[in-house]
């Protein structure tokens, strides 16, 4: 069983960047698909970053293309979400997730096998 553990999270102004970090207990880079997903108040866990098994290609919701960054470190066994130019509408708890049997359908969050407590993140205005 791996344990993903988020941190980085915490309260900053509009236009502020934050780097979130996801340590796994293991390494996992070369077998799972790693991702991040967000979940507002009184909202649905949403899509936010995916990277394939190996890194090779990454995905972002459009709300978020060209302002975040996914990447992973496999010697630190660490994936990272760096957020730039955030704003009030990025605020919600960030979670990291892996899967074994994401494919194409890296945006669905029954896909995912692992998930870690979440981070908060606060944008204000």
């Amino acid at each position: 069983q791996v344990q993903p553990v988020e941190s980085g999270g915490g309260l900053v102004q509009a236009g502020d960047s934050l780097r979130l970090s996801c340590v796994f207990s293991r390494d996992i880079f070369n077998s799972y698909a790693q991702a991040w997903f967000r979940q507002a108040p009184g909202k649905e866990r949403e899509f936010v970053a995916h990277i394939s098994w190996g890194g090779s290609t990454t995905h972002y919701a459009d709300s978020v293309k060209g302002r975040f960054t996914i990447s992973g470190e496999n010697a630190k066994r660490t994936l990272y979400l760096q957020m730039d130019s955030l704003n009030p509408e990025d605020t919600g708890v960030y979670y990291c997730a892996l899967g074994y049997h994401v494919g194409q359908n890296y945006a669905d969050i029954t896909g995912y096998d692992a998930w870690g407590q979440g981070t908060q993140v606060t944008v204000s205005s």
